[in-house]
């Protein structure tokens, strides 16, 4: 059989399904490439919200972008054509036009070769905003992924949601059914969003526990992600944990800060092992608690366009500080880490950083879709790029793990009091 047959063939076979056309997919290559954005200016950790259809990128136009580029031509055109028309004959089942469109768009961002550069659905989109929020509407509960049963787990509640008000549901739980619906085998992300909904509104979700199967009919409410956990230790020492830096994080961490001068702080743990990064407007807000007048991080993109973000250092902390760090402080935790040892106003304990100096720009589009681009370096206050290099803490401590798991000994906190208690004295 040759080309032509192949083709004719696919093309009749195509005629009878009522799906999206290859000439709609092509439609929404060039809107996707081509057509204008709207939204809101937010900055976010290495995670940076630009609308384009006002301000351009870096100062670009749109219709610039677009100048003089050969991307999409006729050959290419074709290719796309004839990619389409050979998996709608060959492939041994059926393909939704739709996964196909949202595969052109994501291995199109997946070409560059970065890891954080890539492509949201709008329902992927709509999910990561809420996440940056830091809050969500759904049951309380964190959820994971058991891939030898096939079913997700309940890991761990959230205070003030319905699922630990209940008073039915354990840790370990799975969940077999969401209103009535099989769930075995879909990922986490789709059980996830079945859960999630609309504040005021109900699930039924069928668990199955020890004691077998049940079902639990629960509210859904906003509720919001505890970033920052602190308390009281010896001798006027205060521990603040940031796990990440989304919306609220900044009135949690001023209200734990707040309540630790109260109490006639003399030291302060900030521990930022295993934060992630998140909001870089939140980050700045944090440091700007306790640096002293300055620098605080800049940005500089290729066409050497800098931002820079300062403090007016009115709330300068006056009290020893140490900072924990380990191999997953990452971003905006090295932002804090990195302006915090410039300055010298804190000490650095624990092991090095991930070594994220770069910056990423989430770009919306009028379908709900967005992508997320790296789009610049960031520098610390001293002019430091710690990209794929990390900050190297000034006390080295290995965090011992056999101490932890024999019996919760946190071996680099301890290090950390015991140095502050030093300071104090």
């Amino acid at each position: 059989m040759d080309n032509n047959q192949i083709n004719n063939q696919a093309v009749a076979e195509n005629k009878k399904k009522k799906k999206r056309t290859v000439k709609n997919i092509i439609i929404n290559i060039l809107l996707f490439i081509l057509g204008s954005i709207s939204g809101t200016v937010v900055t976010l950790l290495f995670i940076t919200l630009i609308v384009v259809l006002v301000l351009g990128v870096n100062g670009q136009k749109l219709e610039e972008l677009s100048k003089d580029s050969d991307f999409l031509n006729k050959s290419s055109l074709t290719k796309i054509d004839e990619l389409y028309r050979t998996i709608n004959y060959f492939y041994y089942e059926d393909v939704d036009d739709e996964d196909l469109e949202d595969g052109l768009y994501q291995g199109l961002m997946s070409a560059v070769g970065d890891p954080y550069t890539c492509y949201y659905t709008p329902e992927e989109y709509k999910e990561m905003t809420s996440d940056w929020q830091g809050n969500y509407e759904g049951i309380g509960a964190y959820l994971k992924m058991d891939t030898d049963v096939g079913y997700a787990t309940i890991e761990n509640f959230i205070e003030g949601g319905s699922a630990q008000e209940c008073g039915k549901i354990s840790v370990g739980d799975y969940i077999v059914a969401v209103d009535d619906q099989e769930v075995y085998g879909m990922t986490l992300n789709e059980v996830v969003s079945m859960v999630r909904g609309p504040e005021g509104t109900f699930v039924k979700i069928t668990f199955e526990g020890t004691d077998g199967k049940y079902d639990v009919t629960l509210e859904r409410r906003v509720i919001d992600t505890p970033t920052v956990k602190s308390e009281a230790k010896e001798n006027g020492i205060w521990y603040i944990q940031i796990t990440e830096f989304d919306a609220i994080t900044t009135s949690q961490f001023h209200e734990a800060l707040t309540e630790a001068k109260e109490d006639d702080m003399k030291g302060l743990i900030i521990d930022l092992r295993g934060n992630p990064g998140g909001n870089l407007d939140v980050v700045v807000d944090i440091c700007e608690e306790i640096l002293p007048q300055g620098l605080i991080v800049y940005t500089e993109d290729k066409y050497g366009k800098r931002i820079e973000y300062t403090s007016d250092g009115k709330n300068e902390l006056k009290v020893p500080l140490v900072v924990l760090v380990d191999g997953s402080s990452a971003s905006a935790s090295e932002i804090m880490a990195g302006a915090v040892k410039d300055y010298g106003i804190g000490t650095l304990i624990g092991t090095k950083t991930y070594g994220k100096g770069i910056v990423q720009s989430i770009i919306p589009f009028q379908d709900g879709s967005a992508v997320k681009i790296t789009t610049s370096k960031y520098y610390t206050p001293n002019g430091n790029n710690i990209h794929k290099i990390g900050i190297e803490p000034d006390e080295v401590v290995e965090f011992d793990s056999d101490k932890y798991l024999e019996d919760e000994t946190d071996n680099q906190l301890e290090y950390a009091i015991d140095y502050l208690k030093k300071k104090i004295n």
